[in-house]
């Protein structure tokens, strides 16, 4: 199911991307005959009225409680979990295979090579072997 799904997300991105070409591609020919301007100049300077407005006011009566904000954290985890595609069995295992493979790679590559050195060190400086 989750492999359907993927399918029709990507038939459905392969539709937008089409749809967005053929936009961009009527734009083009319009930007061709106006010439380009530069735009404004930016100010550093505010008006009173602009700088009070937006200063974050803070009000008793709008606050949420501490289990309030602890509820909502949990629903938009929950929200966000949903949202997640999940592998399936056969991914999951083969990605696990994977991993294991690559770190007992690793794992005897470091083992190796910490052998030969502690070898060289002890030859180098005459310890017992």
């Amino acid at each position: 199911m989750a492999e359907k799904n993927r399918r029709d997300e990507d038939d459905n991105d392969r539709l937008d991307d089409e749809m967005i070409d053929d936009v961009v591609d009527d734009d083009a020919d319009d930007e061709a005959d106006e010439p380009v301007g530069r735009g404004g100049t930016a100010t550093r300077e505010r008006t009173k009225a602009d700088s009070a407005d937006s200063r974050p006011t803070t009000k008793t009566e709008g606050r949420v409680g501490i289990f309030g904000r602890l509820a909502r954290f949990f629903r938009e985890v929950v929200a966000e979990l949903r949202k997640v595609i999940w592998p399936t069995r056969k991914e999951l295992l083969t990605y696990t295979a994977v991993v294991v493979v690559f770190v007992a790679v690793v794992l005897t590559i470091v083992a190796g090579l910490d052998y030969a050195f502690a070898r060289g060190v002890l030859w180098v400086f005459g310890g017992s072997s």
